[in-house]
């Protein structure tokens, strides 16, 4: 059997807000819609299921977010995970530039959780806290610098 990643989906309070983050990061919109409808809760598994959704790639196509806002049933608010907690709370990007897209982070309002760690001089690395409450892992490669 052939697998391939699709996509990671991320439910969010502002979705006009979070695509301005990842456009800003270099992301692009490939797709938004309104969802709702009997084949949306079935695939989903909520009846009522409406949403703003949409569609993000990274430059080289290869890496797909999906933003939800929900419409219906009303969006329940959680504390924003923390990186040693079970389950899926990040998201990864390789950049260029760790401290240019810490400018844009901060021009969001996003900041580190700590700092920006150097790991072997390898990586140089930082969590941010973006939209809501989504953590951003950022990731510039030192042997390509």
């Amino acid at each position: 059997m052939a697998i391939t990643l699709e996509n990671v989906g991320i439910a969010v309070r502002d979705i006009d807000a979070a695509i301005a983050f990842f456009v800003d990061l270099g992301l692009a919109v490939i797709g938004r819609d309104t969802i709702s409808g009997t084949w949306a809760d079935t695939a989903v598994g909520l009846d009522g299921n409406h949403a703003k959704i949409a569609m993000l790639q990274t430059p080289d196509g290869n890496g797909r977010l999906e933003l939800f806002e929900y419409l219906h049933p009303d969006a329940i608010e959680t504390e924003p995970t923390r990186p040693h907690e079970i389950g899926m709370h990040r998201v990864a990007f390789s950049v260029d530039d760790v401290d240019a897209a810490l400018e844009i982070a901060a021009r969001h309002g996003c900041h580190p959780l700590r700092g920006v760690a150097n790991y072997q001089d390898v990586y140089k690395l930082t969590y941010v806290r973006g939209p809501s409450g989504i953590i951003v892992m950022l990731a510039e490669d030192l042997r390509n610098a």
